[in-house]
């Protein structure tokens, strides 16, 4: 897929995520309380999986993922897959973090609910059990022809949610130094995945945007609401520079890497989720070498797709299209005229549509029905088509 001989022009792609059936959710909470077994619960997962292809596969998605639905959320489930990794409700986490006043207000400020969503936590020294994703890619590569985005959390925010002072200091006295067990972890899957023959990886960082929007001791997001402070924005985005940079180091040419870059997606509450334009970021994503920046752009929150004119010439935009927390279904016309505004800085072989964000990041919290996802990625294909007349199709 890196010379793009086997997709066509304006390829549709998703994000990650799709809404779980009742009976994944079931199996979901099941397995966490140890109720059901791995048998049962892969049987159940084998089917989720293939219904969520064949959604995709009937909207006209061009690049397609697992919709996954392993994943509890799209972050936590690595807790199953490495040593030294404890599951933490928000509630709990109250027990933990250093300011229990400010972390109580800020979750009922953000709408979260704070017995359902987990974050994983350091509690021991880390060590990769088991691919995190490479089985998943493997079963999915079974049951389709299309290409495979597959989905990780990235460095950064692994070790921004994960460190807990009180918990993981013991093994890791600071981030610096959980984060470069966690570059070693996603590079050993990354590596894997390469040899599969996966041909596009792309790294979840949604915490970007709150270090780039908040202050030195602001937190916006509950994911990163765990730590007392921060140093400066700089300082923190050049740590994520070189977090993701050490993670894709001698990948270019062999597997195509990117980058999604969203402002929170647990809630269908605008006035909870984070506002700001991408133009703060851009010197950082410039200095990150991955192929695509993965971003949302079918909300205003977002600003204006001129600050990507100032991004690499070569640098790829997956653009976000449709807004996957909202009832209204985008028009032909919405998605045509975003990229004909993203037409003037990038070429269109450069540019790959997709949603804003998941339609189901968090298993439990989904922000949308699995019927009007279909009907946003159907939307996001007939936009295509017409782009490939407009522009020539390539495959």
């Amino acid at each position: 897929m890196n010379g793009r001989s086997d997709i066509p022009l304006f390829p549709v792609t998703v994000v990650g995520s799709l809404p779980r059936s009742k009976t994944m959710l079931k199996a979901l909470a099941g397995r966490q309380r140890d109720m059901i077994g791995n048998a049962e619960f892969e049987s159940i997962a084998h089917d989720a999986t293939r219904e969520a292809l064949l959604l995709q596969e009937e909207a006209g998605v061009d690049i397609v993922t697992d919709g996954e639905q392993r994943r509890d959320n799209f972050y936590s489930f690595i807790g199953g897959h490495i040593e030294g990794i404890r599951l933490v409700t928000l509630a709990e986490m109250l027990d933990y973090v250093e300011n229990k006043a400010a972390f109580e207000k800020l979750l009922n400020a953000l709408d979260v609910p704070a017995f359902a969503l987990k974050n994983p936590v350091v509690s021991g020294k880390l060590k990769r059990k088991h691919p995190l994703v490479l089985n998943d890619y493997l079963f999915l590569q079974q049951y389709t022809r299309k290409p495979i985005k597959v989905t990780l959390p990235g460095p950064y925010l692994l070790t921004r949610s994960m460190w807990v002072k009180s918990l993981s200091s013991e093994w890791y006295p600071d981030k610096e130094s959980l984060g470069d067990d966690v570059v070693n972890i996603l590079r050993e899957e990354l590596t894997a995945l390469r040899d599969a023959g996966c041909s596009f990886v792309q790294f979840d960082e949604p915490v970007l945007s709150e270090v780039a929007f908040a202050g030195p001791h602001e937190t916006h997001t509950f994911m990163c609401a765990a730590l007392s402070g921060k140093n400066s924005p700089d300082e923190e985005l050049d740590y994520a520079v070189g977090l993701i940079n050490r993670v894709v180091e001698g990948m270019d040419g062999k597997v195509k890497t990117a980058l999604h870059v969203c402002r929170g997606n647990w809630s269908n509450r605008e006035d909870v989720l984070l506002r700001g334009a991408y133009d703060s970021l851009i010197p950082y994503f410039s200095r990150m070498n991955v192929n695509q920046l993965v971003l949302e752009y079918a909300t205003e929150r977002a600003g204006s797709i001129e600050a990507l004119a100032h991004l690499p010439p070569d640098k790829e935009i997956g653009l976000g299209v449709v807004d996957p927390r909202t009832t209204e279904v985008e028009t032909v016309g919405f998605v045509v005229n975003k990229v004909k505004s993203l037409l003037k800085y990038r070429r269109p072989e450069q540019i790959y549509l997709n949603p804003d964000c998941g339609f189901g990041t968090f298993a439990d919290r989904p922000v949308n029905t699995t019927e009007i996802a279909a009907q946003k990625l159907r939307i996001i294909h007939q936009a295509a088509e017409k782009l490939r007349l407009l522009f020539g199709d390539r495959r």
